[in-house]
């Protein structure tokens, strides 16, 4: 290899590094602006407050971050120790159509952590989940850091909500967890603005 392909070589893999390195710090910044928005709706209120459903849904502002912080932990695992990372097994003898109809005889204790996500427990406070999420929104850009490579793929764990045989790479996972924030942020909206009229967007 001559001089001038040596330089070119190098110039393509710095070139190729910076871009990567860009678009870390981008897809995290826009991650990091959604978790302000969802966190925002929780400003001024007490822990009660967190627990209250003034809608027609289930959801409290509490549970909402709660759920949301599982699931990016979840998908950080996914990232890390690949499919076993996420994997959802079953009772014996309980099938997926049993789970979802809320038929199963038992209930796989993944089941029931998800369904505590989505409330305020005794114990639980604006401290103490808001605390929780910092840490896993820490935990997320280590991973992200030194993730080799975005595009690495990984495949999906079986789940009815998963599309047989599809995988995703390391930069899907990130936008996804983008959109599901910000999804999470307007649900969240609107239950504080049912709560005492406050808006934060």
């Amino acid at each position: 290899m001559t001089t001038t392909e040596m330089q070119g070589a190098t110039m393509d893999t710095d070139s190729t590094t910076a871009v990567t390195t860009d678009e870390r710090t981008e897809l995290l910044a826009e991650l990091a602006q959604a978790r302000a928005f969802l966190i925002g709706t929780t400003e001024g209120l007490t822990d009660e407050e967190l627990g209250l459903r003034p809608t027609a849904s289930s959801l409290c502002l509490g549970g909402l971050i709660k759920h949301v912080a599982s699931t990016e932990a979840a998908w950080m695992r996914f990232v890390t120790e690949g499919t076993s990372g996420m994997a959802l097994t079953l009772p014996d003898g309980v099938s997926w159509d049993d789970l979802m109809s809320g038929t199963a005889r038992t209930y796989p204790q993944w089941a029931i952590d998800r369904q505590n996500e989505f409330q305020m427990l005794p114990g639980d406070s604006r401290e103490s989940i808001l605390s929780e999420y910092a840490a896993v929104a820490a935990r997320t850009a280590d991973v992200i850091a030194t993730a080799c490579d975005l595009s690495r793929s990984t495949p999906l764990p079986e789940a009815p909500w998963n599309e047989p045989g599809a995988s995703w790479s390391v930069r899907r996972v990130l936008i996804h967890l983008v959109s599901e924030t910000a999804q999470h942020a307007g649900h969240a909206e609107i239950i504080r603005e049912s709560i005492d009229g406050h808006t934060t967007m």
